[in-house]
C-alpha cells in the first residue's frame, strides 16, 4: 500500500514541479531548490510567535525558491528521494521555512523508506494543525504550520512505536537548524533534550 501511495505522490510531485517551472521564472531543479537554504526567520530569536505576521506573497516570492513557494503556499508535493532532508542524519531541529516556528526534531526522525523526511511526532504540537485532504484521489490528513499556514505534508497512522504515526513532510517546507546553531538562532531552549539524548546514549553504550 505504501509503495502505491509513494508512486501516486511521486507523480503528484512531478506535476507540481512542472507547474511551478511553467508559472515561475527562473525555476530550479527539485534537488537544487529543496537544498537551497533561506535567510533566518522573520523575527530571529522570537520563536514564541506572539507577534508573527506572515509576509505577503510578493515577499515570499523574493525569499523562497520556486519549489519552496509552490509547496508551502499551493500544497504541491516535492519528489521523493530528491529533496534535502529525506536522508539527513544530523542532530538538530526542523523549523518552518517561512516563519521559523519549531516543527520537528531529529530525535523523532526515522527512515520510512518513502523518500521524504518522516517523524513520529512534532517537536511543538502547538505549531501544527491538521485537516482533511481529498486531493489526488485520496483521503489524507494534511499537516500545516499553525502560524505561517505553510503546507508541510501529510500524517499517516503507519509509523513506528510508540506513537504509531508518520508525519511525512516536504523538505522544501522546512529549514534545518543543527544543534551547534540552536543557541545562536534563538532555539537554545531545545539544547537540553539533545544533551540528555547524548548522555543516555553514552550510558547505554557502557552497559
Amino acid at each position: 500500500m505504501r509503495t502505491h501511495l509513494v508512486g501516486i505522490a511521486g507523480i503528484a510531485g512531478a506535476i507540481a514541479l512542472a507547474l511551478a517551472v511553467t508559472h515561475t521564472a527562473g525555476a530550479q531543479a527539485p534537488n537544487e531548490a529543496a537544498a537551497a537554504q533561506p535567510a533566518a526567520a522573520v523575527y530571529p530569536g522570537d520563536h514564541a510567535m506572539d507577534h508573527y505576521k506572515k509576509p505577503s506573497d510578493d515577499e515570499l516570492h523574493q525569499r523562497l525558491t520556486p519549489l519552496e513557494f509552490e509547496v508551502t503556499q499551493h500544497a504541491f508535493t516535492e519528489s521523493p528521494f530528491h529533496n534535502a532532508f529525506w536522508d539527513n542524519h544530523q542532530a538538530g531541529i526542523y523549523v518552518d521555512i517561512v516563519s521559523g516556528e519549531p516543527l520537528f526534531s531529529s530525535l523523532d526522525k526515522f527512515d520510512s523508506g518513502t523518500g521524504w523526511p518522516s517523524f513520529t511526532k512534532p517537536l511543538e504540537s502547538k505549531n501544527i494543525t491538521t485537516d482533511t485532504d481529498r486531493s489526488a484521489f485520496m483521503v489524507r490528513t494534511e499537516v500545516r504550520s499553525k502560524h505561517a499556514n505553510s503546507h508541510l505534508g501529510h500524517l499517516f497512522d503507519d509509523g513506528p512505536k510508540p506513537t504509531g504515526q508518520r508525519y511525512c513532510m516536504n523538505s522544501a517546507s522546512m529549514r534545518f537548524v543543527p544543534v551547534d546553531s540552536l543557541e545562536a538562532e534563538g532555539y537554545g531552549k531545545y539544547l537540553p533534550m539533545f544533551k540528555k539524548a547524548e548522555a543516555d546514549s553514552a550510558t547505554k553504550a557502557h552497559k
